[in-house]
């Protein structure tokens, strides 16, 4: 009984058009009348204490050092410096992309912003090269998505509060994951553009390069810093939030001086409202999940994946596709708060690496992010791009289909995951 009220009540109020964070009191609130422990100072009082962490100070620190990346010029020298590189190779524009996209994403950790940055960078480059642009765009939305996989990632902070996962063994955990993507992205697209007749830009030599990379040495580093930085435990994923802001705050105005000190406060109030946003929504989601939890919700959910539970692989690849689909009809954020208390029981019970699951179930949410009709990034690529939803599909499916391949490998080898881990740890 408790999981159909759940459903019907989360699900009707999305379709009457509710924000999320609202949808989610009300389906707590439904949660307690059909439990009969009606207490509404409960609402308060779990929102408070969803708010009441101290992980969750990362989270601003990310967006604004994301803020702080591009308005500062730092994305700018990343594409400069691929571009020496590759830029002359067939489709060189969008090698350069995937490598711009694996480094901001150790920088960020915003795949709205990731792909934002790019795409104004990269996009006229490619309609003058003649580039096919739907394609052009796809990529760049496909490469935007490994920002919540890669460390610092917003999504596995998020995950890692809710379902009471170190938060520090998720970012090592992503790493490998994130740069698979990376790779399937390449290869994906050496297939598609193999035969494109676009304009080749000229071999960089030595010294461009040279000078490209004296350029960008501080934003290329900026990555290696972060995650260096949390490796060897020198600070706390909290603290390297405040490490990437600090950083690009520093590289932006003194060495780069693309950044004015009048940019500043637009640059704080963006990301002081995406925070607001964010953390509301964490706030709300910890009132539905403790009564998730008190309503015996992930029991019924068990007993539906019960034919699943023998095989701890057929288990995982049960519930990616599940996430897969809901991921097509709602945001990152949401999911991850809905599912996580649902879903965490679960895999515990069936002897899951909990960070293991945690990295695929955010890679998956990530992927939400650029299927139709929700997709926040797609809509973003979209915006920049200037073309529609349908083009930018049509563009899109074979990167999809890569990061959906490398998803479901990692599914049936968990080992490519918990391996690498073992050794960042």
């Amino acid at each position: 009984m408790t999981i159909i009220v759940f459903t019907l009540v989360l699900l009707g109020t999305m379709a009457l058009g509710l924000p999320i964070a609202f949808s989610l009191i009300l389906t707590g609130v439904a949660l307690m009348f059909a439990s009969g422990q009606f207490d509404p100072t409960l609402v308060s009082q779990k929102m408070f204490e969803g708010t009441d962490s101290f992980p969750l100070l990362a989270i601003p620190f990310f967006l604004l050092a994301g803020e702080l990346m591009n308005a500062g010029g730092i994305s700018k020298r990343i594409v400069n410096f691929a571009l020496t590189f590759v830029g002359h190779l067939r489709g060189g524009l969008g090698y350069v992309a995937i490598f711009a996209s694996v480094l901001m994403a150790a920088i960020s950790g915003s795949a709205a912003a990731d792909t934002a940055a790019l795409g104004a960078l990269l996009i006229p480059m490619m309609r003058r090269a003649n580039y096919d642009i739907p394609r052009a765009s796809g990529l760049i939305a496909a490469g935007g998505v490994i920002a919540p996989v890669i460390p610092p990632s917003i999504g596995l902070i998020i995950f890692g509060v809710i379902g009471n996962v170190s938060i520090g063994k998720l970012f090592m955990a992503g790493i490998f994951p994130g740069v698979m993507m990376g790779v399937a992205l390449a290869a994906a697209w050496a297939w598609v553009a193999r035969r494109d007749k676009v304009e080749v830009l000229p071999r960089q030599g030595l010294a461009e390069r040279v000078r490209a990379g004296i350029d960008g040495i501080w934003a290329l580093l900026m990555p290696v810093g972060v995650i260096g930085g949390l490796k060897f435990g020198f600070f706390t994923p909290t603290e390297a939030g405040v490490a990437a802001c600090v950083l690009a705050f520093v590289l932006g105005l003194v060495v780069y001086r693309d950044l004015h000190l009048r940019d500043c406060l637009p640059l704080l109030v963006s990301a002081a409202k995406s925070t607001a946003v964010v953390v509301f929504l964490i706030a709300t989601a910890l009132v539905s999940a403790y009564l998730i939890a008190l309503s015996d919700v992930p029991a019924q959910v068990a007993r539906l994946l019960a034919p699943f539970t023998g095989d701890k692989t057929l288990l995982m690849a049960a519930i990616m596709v599940l996430v897969v689909v809901i991921g097509t009809a709602l945001d990152m954020g949401p999911t991850i708060m809905i599912l996580t208390p649902v879903l965490m029981p679960i895999v515990k019970d069936a002897g899951i690496d909990p960070v293991y699951f945690g990295v695929l179930f955010i890679m998956n949410n990530a992927i939400g992010l650029i299927t139709p009709p929700v997709g926040i990034v797609l809509n973003v690529i979209c915006g920049v791009s200037k073309i529609t939803m349908k083009q930018a599909m049509s563009g899109l499916w074979p990167f999809l289909w890569a990061e959906l391949a490398v998803l479901f490998l990692l599914v049936a080898f968990p080992s490519l995951v918990l391996v690498p881990l073992k050794w960042l740890t």
